[in-house]
């Protein structure tokens, strides 16, 4: 619901914030006063659109600012209207387009009455209401349409063009043909090569590194110290000092540890000098399969792991090409299927709805024949069935007077005949956006009438935060908030005032309207009794 609203420089509103409760909320007041300008700045927050001379004389620009919850959620709407230059939108602070501005407000606000920002006016949003009512369930239709636009993917990916279907098998085969004549072990292949490369290449010089390590270890020709012959024998000598000395178990433990693995790492080096031998060709053959392996990545990669699915990919694309005649005949079949679910669904929420109609109809002509419309006659029109089998095809018919022929809802001319039959809609529909706005409602209208339209308006308002601009006391008194709107002229400058009545002022201001100015002790008394029977 709208919690709150900033108006500034608007019209002839100066600046005025406002804080609306839930239920019913009237804006009242003379002619003039500025009610349909508060309208307007909530119209401008759900995108409808603006014109320069909206701002008020002598500013820069006006801006609207509206706050709403949502649940737990807060949004807050913002549009600024320049003399100079384009609008400006702006939802939670952020800029917006217009479109977004508008696409949020739809699901926020609904106005009925002489703005063109009327849900139930278009078509599909007639079907919902309508769905709405009747229990029509349409996700079989839905899910049946899915399938089917998802099969036509799947033969449209096939390739219909033979010459084209042709030319890529040609390719595909050859790609093939490449990855596979690769022989490729696994995705590691070319990290193996490349350290056996790096040890083909290095061979000469790891040789004389281990030889001349393994020397410095074992070799009894090569002096380490002198008085020994290497570290092996030096470790030994020195466990051989301290060995049998109890005091020196554990230093000796040690040395016998070190010894053993001194042994196991020379044993090593050995073996890897003796297998460290200089092999020119096995060096040339790794280095070629190295770029083999290099130029396949450079096409199908980047890593060889990549290669290998990319082969797998284009196997199973080429095994779908060379059975393109039976596969497309299965799609083909698949597709024929769908489409029958697809007409079938169809019907069946047809059905549904040309059964329900006629009871949706009855609903609200009912209210609308409480609603000053006591000739109303209200209808749903479906499109012939050789035409739209999907009964996606339907149309709100309106007739408010004797002799009329029904007319869609669009082209109803009245905004007070049209706003009814919106609120007469709600009063039968229990979902819609949180606000609704209701402005000529209540035109040419009164009495006994006046009332039923009131409390119509407060029992929608018992769901939704409902907004009404009114002249009419029977309505005004049936709201749950009651906001005057008057204006005052200061040194030659007009400015709009709006403020929230209660107690002795609002029954003074129900007296007024019902008056028509003068403030009578039978008018009050009227007033007071008024709102001692509203909802």
């Amino acid at each position: 619901m709208l919690v709150e609203l900033h108006v500034h420089q608007l019209g002839i509103i100066d600046s005025v914030t406002l804080v609306f409760k839930h239920g019913l909320t009237a804006f009242t007041g003379e002619t003039g006063a500025g009610k349909t300008m508060i309208i307007e700045a909530i119209h401008l927050l759900v995108g409808g659109k603006s014109d320069v001379s909206m701002v008020r004389h002598g500013c820069d620009e006006a801006r609207v600012e509206g706050r709403f919850v949502i649940g737990d959620e807060e949004v807050i709407l913002s549009r600024v209207i320049p003399v100079q230059g384009r609008s400006r939108a702006y939802v939670n602070g952020s800029l917006a387009t217009l479109a977004q501005l508008a696409e949020m407000g739809a699901d926020l606000v609904d106005l009925h009455g002489q703005h063109a920002h009327q849900s139930l006016l278009h078509e599909k949003a007639q079907r919902v209401a309508l769905d709405q009512f009747a229990g029509v369930d349409i996700s079989p239709v839905a899910q049946a349409k899915s399938e089917l636009r998802q099969l036509r993917q799947d033969l449209e990916s096939l390739g219909g063009d033979e010459r084209a279907r042709v030319r890529e098998i040609d390719l595909l085969q050859f790609q093939i043909e490449e990855i596979n004549a690769a022989s490729i072990s696994s995705g590691a292949e070319d990290e193996e090569l490349r350290k056996e490369e790096e040890a083909l290449g290095n061979a000469e010089s790891y040789q004389t590194a281990l030889k001349g390590a393994y020397g410095l270890l074992c070799d009894a020709n090569t002096q380490v110290s002198p008085g020994t012959t290497n570290a092996s024998d030096a470790l030994r000598s020195a466990l051989g000092l301290l060995q049998g000395k109890e005091a020196f178990a554990e230093v000796t433990q040690r040395l016998s540890s070190l010894a053993a693995e001194l042994d196991d790492a020379a044993a090593v080096i050995r073996d890897l000098a003796d297998a460290s031998e200089e092999d020119p060709e096995r060096l040339a053959e790794v280095s070629a399969r190295r770029k083999a392996l290099s130029d396949l990545c450079r096409k199908y990669g980047p890593l060889l792991a990549d290669v290998l699915e990319y082969g797998r990919a284009t196997s199973e694309r080429l095994n779908d090409l060379l059975g393109y005649e039976q596969r497309a005949r299965e799609l083909e079949s698949s597709i024929t299927a769908a489409n029958v679910r697809v007409r079938k669904a169809e019907a069946q929420v047809r059905q549904k709805r040309v059964e329900g109609a006629p009871q949706f109809a009855k609903a609200v002509q009912k209210h609308l024949r409480l609603l000053a419309l006591p000739e109303a006659v209200f209808q749903v029109d479906f499109a012939p069935e050789s035409q739209d089998p999907s009964g996606d095809g339907l149309n709100f018919l309106l007739s408010a007077n004797p002799g009329s022929p029904p007319l869609p809802l669009s082209k109803v001319a009245s905004g007070g005949e049209l706003a009814r039959v919106m609120l007469a809609l709600r009063l039968v529909l229990t979902q819609s956006p949180p606000t609704l706005i209701f402005d000529e409602v209540d035109a040419g209208i009164g009495g006994a009438a006046a009332v039923a339209v009131g409390k119509a308006l407060a029992a929608v308002g018992k769901g939704h935060q409902v907004f009404v601009v009114t002249h009419l006391a029977q309505v005004a008194s049936q709201a749950h908030q009651q906001l005057g709107v008057s204006k005052e002229i200061i040194k030659k400058v007009t400015y709009a005032r709006v403020g929230e009545l209660t107690g002795a002022a609002r029954e003074s201001e129900i007296a007024r309207m019902l008056s028509g100015g003068a403030l009578t002790e039978v008018a009050v008394a009227h007033a007071q009794e008024l709102l001692t029977h509203s909802s």
